[in-house]
């Protein structure tokens, strides 16, 4: 009798337990090899920006990324979208798709590719949480979760912000539903792998807006305006991104021609477009001039849209998180700037709100708000991420993404999201 008593004490103990392991291995080796990849995007986008000229040999960079997933076995590798479904489902993850992404997302940006580096960093997590599983031998259950552990790990090493990385993973993978069963382990895995990366050098991204206005009706009202148009800008990202995509393929079959010609376009992009080298890479230099209230081209929003999706178009790799946050940060500092009302406060609630429009991930939005720009803004940012994820519709960058529940109603509609 006592020990059916104390059964479902015994049981959380047990859990917490094994979970905390599971988080500390994770968390450890996630976190150094996110580290490692951060340190060395850093490197490599530091010397493509002080020798320029590499950007001619992104045809040869197009070609060495498709050689080494090719020599991989990862020719169908679909990204992220396989991280996602391989939580809800019982596919599974290749380990070569770690060293794959890894060594992908470095050639990109060595020959200034518009690309992001956190979706990679989302693959390397969910791989190396899927290959623990199977060395431990955990059901399909448990590894899924160990998946969601390796994606926060190595997310919060490479952008710092361990509360949304412990989210995102719970998140984004059925909108209307988190998986709390994954809280404790994502949790502690985040935080290790954010203390690791800051120990060795890759510190957390922190942005200083320039001013923030008492919140006020007329404050709210433009933020409420700012928000539907977030939701604007984060769907026509999703078509341009999946189009762009789309066409590419249908007309250029051979995989090897089609990353020639996609580095070309953007190549001729750079060249006869108004400061066309401001949008190689991901972007983080238009985010902090967007901030800093610099100026910038009218349409950069638009131009760095284009960029993007010719570059992950035609086979390069990264991710399309931080190319969001750029196009959201340009596009609210010209709202700003139009509207008379704060620039720089603006581009912030846009770069986050964009985000979440194009991740329905509103809650990670709110965290990655707070941990970049801290809680003096906390009012704008919460009405700017809530309208643009309610207006943004059931449209998404992923799409394996599942929208369980409407986003309007208390109904279950399990659909994918649009493209």
């Amino acid at each position: 009798m006592k020990r059916e008593k104390y059964e479902p004490v015994l049981k959380n103990i047990s859990y917490f337990i094994k979970w905390a392991e599971g988080a500390i291995v994770i968390g450890i080796v996630s976190g150094c090899i996110g580290t490692a990849f951060g340190k060395c995007v850093l490197w490599v986008s530091a010397f493509f920006q002080s020798h320029p000229w590499m950007v001619f040999l992104l045809p040869l960079s197009g070609l060495l990324v498709l050689g080494v997933y090719h020599a991989l076995g990862e020719d169908n590798n679909r990204g992220t979208n396989m991280v996602i479904e391989s939580i809800y489902s019982n596919t599974e993850i290749s380990f070569a798709t770690a060293p794959a992404v890894f060594a992908g997302t470095l050639l990109t940006h060595l020959g200034g590719g518009s690309a992001g580096r956190e979706g990679a960093a989302l693959q390397i997590g969910g791989s190396l949480g899927n290959l623990l599983g199977k060395i431990v031998h955990l059901d399909d259950e448990d590894r899924h979760v160990l998946i969601m552990c390796g994606m926060s790990a190595a997310f919060a090493a490479l952008f710092g912000t361990p509360m949304a990385a412990a989210v995102f993973s719970m998140e984004m993978v059925s909108v209307g539903i988190m998986y709390y069963s994954a809280l404790v382990p994502c949790v502690m895995s985040a935080l290790i792998g954010a203390h690791l990366a800051s120990t060795f050098g890759v510190h957390a991204e922190k942005f200083t807006i320039v001013s923030i206005p008492s919140f006020s009706i007329g404050g709210a009202a433009k933020t409420v305006l700012l928000g539907i148009l977030c939701a604007a800008v984060s769907i026509l990202l999703c078509i341009i991104l999946h189009k762009v995509g789309g066409l590419l393929k249908t007309y250029i079959k051979n995989v090897y021609l089609r990353a020639i010609v996609s580095a070309l376009i953007v190549i001729v992009f750079a060249f006869l477009l108004p400061d066309g080298k401001s949008y190689l890479g991901s972007g983080s230099n238009l985010i902090e001039q967007s901030i800093q209230e610099e100026t910038i081209f009218p349409t950069a929003f638009l131009i760095k849209m284009l960029f993007t999706a010719v570059t992950l178009g035609g086979g390069f790799k990264g991710g399309e998180i931080v190319p969001s946050f750029c196009v959201g940060a340009s596009f609210g500092c010209f709202f700003g700037s139009l509207a008379g009302f704060a620039p720089s406060l603006c581009a912030a609630m846009s770069m986050v709100a964009v985000f979440c429009g194009v991740t329905n991930c509103p809650i990670t939005s709110i965290l990655i708000a707070f941990e970049l720009f801290g809680f003096d803004s906390a009012h704008y940012m919460i009405l700017a991420i809530a309208v643009s994820y309610a207006m943004s519709g059931y449209y998404g960058l992923y799409a394996d993404q599942t929208i369980v529940y409407s986003k309007y109603r208390t109904k279950f509609i399990n659909r994918k999201t649009n493209h």
